[in-house]
């Protein structure tokens, strides 16, 4: 049987402040046409699905869309979805039954039965070929809280015989251990095991800004040695970088779209699973297209910025939602008041949309050494002549301090007049 395997969709994520709608759309119509030219039996998309727990309802309009028109389209289809760290669990797993219908199956949390034991029953799903026979099993692990592995030993729940383990990784590991004595035990022969999760594999490289924590202040980074030999493929999410961790049969596939710009040249893709009986048989990863271009100019002189901006290609027949994003990078060596502006004239109405100008400050001797000052006292301007003196190594000239002179009074003036239509004195 044929997996499509896929993550880290992110969802109604705003690309600093600005909307991708519209990338998504293109990459979620790209991915039912490959999963249609595959004749691909399963989809299997490990986590975080949506930017954040409570996405919009344009979001989650892409999502069911998405799953409505695959399953009109190719009826046998099986989709898995796992919450990641992004995603809620509890709202993942709010319309499963609806989407049962589909063949789309979402889990969003672990549960735990009476007894202390894991469910295994509701993380265990068959996946079937084009004929409706049961060719394999996934193991379907959403991403583990601290607050649902932590604690006593899950499997005695009086806490006897419990072996110290009681960490997060060490909660994640019983997960996996339960989670997998269970499928061996429900397979038949020639049927293959396929593991799902959202986490942080020993090893793995990561993205240089995009990838929240799993665990804010805990070690976090599981070892791979939780997806023994007999599982055929484990397909992960989380890191955003497309990647194989010590053997071909687990990946991460990678983020379908570039999240920031430190990821514009990693190779965004989907990953083609083939099963035979039990085992992996081959694997290939399908470069995903990019909807709209991503320019990353810089670091550099001003003048040599100004340059490549200059240079870049027009094209204004392109809709304004196809323009490519843009993040510029300068070094500077001393003040420049208007600096946006001279960015903005060199790309002369260019069909681009900047997103990002980021300056890069002169580092000078013993910077980063705190001293105490009363802010009270000391005012806005002279707390402004000082943080320019110690960026710039010289006090701000009269122009620069006029400006601020001014702004300052605007928001002074703004303030009182806030004031007067409240009636406050």
């Amino acid at each position: 049987m044929k997996l499509l395997h896929t993550a880290d969709w992110h969802l109604g994520q705003t690309f600093h402040g600005q909307e991708r709608h519209a990338e998504h759309r293109a990459f979620l119509a790209w991915l039912l046409d490959t999963l249609v030219a595959r004749e691909a039996d399963a989809l299997l998309v490990a986590g975080d699905v949506f930017d954040v727990v409570n996405p919009s309802l344009q979001a989650q309009a892409l999502l069911y869309d998405f799953i409505v028109s695959a399953h009109e389209r190719l009826p046998a289809l099986d989709i898995v979805l796992i919450a990641g760290n992004h995603d809620s669990g509890n709202r993942i797993e709010l319309p499963a039954p609806l989407m049962r219908r589909l063949r789309a199956h979402a889990l969003g949390r672990v549960r735990w039965l009476d007894d202390g034991t894991l469910d295994v029953e509701r993380l265990l799903l068959p996946l079937a070929d084009a004929s409706g026979e049961t060719r394999a099993w996934c193991l379907a692990l959403p991403f583990l809280r601290p607050a649902e592995v932590t604690g006593i030993d899950r499997a005695r729940p009086d806490g006897e015989g419990a072996d110290n383990r009681n960490d997060y990784v060490a909660g994640i590991s019983r997960v996996h251990e339960q989670l997998i004595a269970a499928a061996r035990a429900r397979r038949q022969p020639g049927q293959a095991l396929v593991a799902m999760s959202h986490a942080h594999l020993h090893g793995a490289a990561v993205s240089e800004a995009s990838e929240r924590p799993i665990v804010i202040g805990g070690e976090e980074a599981i070892s791979a040695g939780l997806f023994p030999s007999d599982i055929a493929y484990v397909a992960l999410g989380h890191l955003h970088r497309a990647q194989q961790v010590g053997e071909a049969r687990i990946r991460y596939s990678g983020s379908p779209l570039p999240l920031d710009f430190s990821e514009v040249n990693y190779p965004h893709q989907v990953v083609e699973a083939v099963l035979e009986g039990e085992t992996l048989a081959a694997t290939e990863a399908i470069a995903v297209p990019r909807p709209v271009a991503m320019h990353r100019i810089g670091p550099g002189e001003l003048e040599k910025v100004l340059a490549e901006l200059m240079a870049l290609p027009d094209d204004p027949s392109q809709p304004r939602e196809q323009w490519p994003w843009l993040e510029v990078r300068v070094e500077l060596t001393a003040p420049v008041p208007d600096l946006r502006a001279r960015v903005e004239a060199a790309l002369g109405g260019k069909a681009v949309r900047l997103l990002r100008l980021e300056r890069r400050l002169p580092q000078r001797e013993g910077e980063g050494s705190v001293e105490r000052v009363d802010l009270e006292q000391l005012g806005p301007r002279r707390l402004f002549e000082r943080t320019w003196e110690g960026r710039w190594g010289e006090p701000p000239a009269a122009d620069v301090l006029a400006d601020f002179d001014r702004l300052l009074q605007d928001l002074l003036d703004g303030d009182d007049e806030d004031a007067a239509g409240e009636g406050r004195p």
